[in-house]
C-alpha cells in the first residue's frame, strides 16, 4: 500500500479572491465565521501557518482542512457582496 495520499479536491465554485481585503477586513471577517471553519481561516489566512501545522493543531486531516478553507473563503467573499 502506498504511503502517499491525494489532496486533490475539486469544488464546483471558483476559488474566491480575497487579496483586495485589508488585513483588518480579513481579520474581522474571520472573527465572524462559524466556529467549525474559523480556526482554519485564522491559522492559514491570518497567522500564515502551513497546512500541515494547522491540520495538526486542529486535529483534522489535510483533506478536511482544504474543504474547510474553501468554505471559509466562500463565506468571507460572500460577506463582502
Amino acid at each position: 500500500m502506498s504511503k502517499e495520499f491525494d489532496l486533490d479536491i475539486t469544488f464546483e465554485e471558483v476559488e474566491p479572491e480575497l487579496s483586495h481585503l485589508t488585513a483588518t477586513q480579513l481579520q474581522d471577517a474571520v472573527n465572524h465565521l462559524p466556529t467549525s471553519i474559523r480556526g482554519v481561516a485564522q491559522g492559514l489566512l491570518i497567522d500564515k501557518k502551513t497546512m500541515s501545522d494547522v491540520s495538526q493543531d486542529l486535529g483534522i486531516r489535510q483533506a478536511e482542512l482544504v474543504a474547510r478553507l474553501h468554505r471559509a473563503k466562500m463565506a468571507i467573499a460572500n460577506s463582502f457582496k
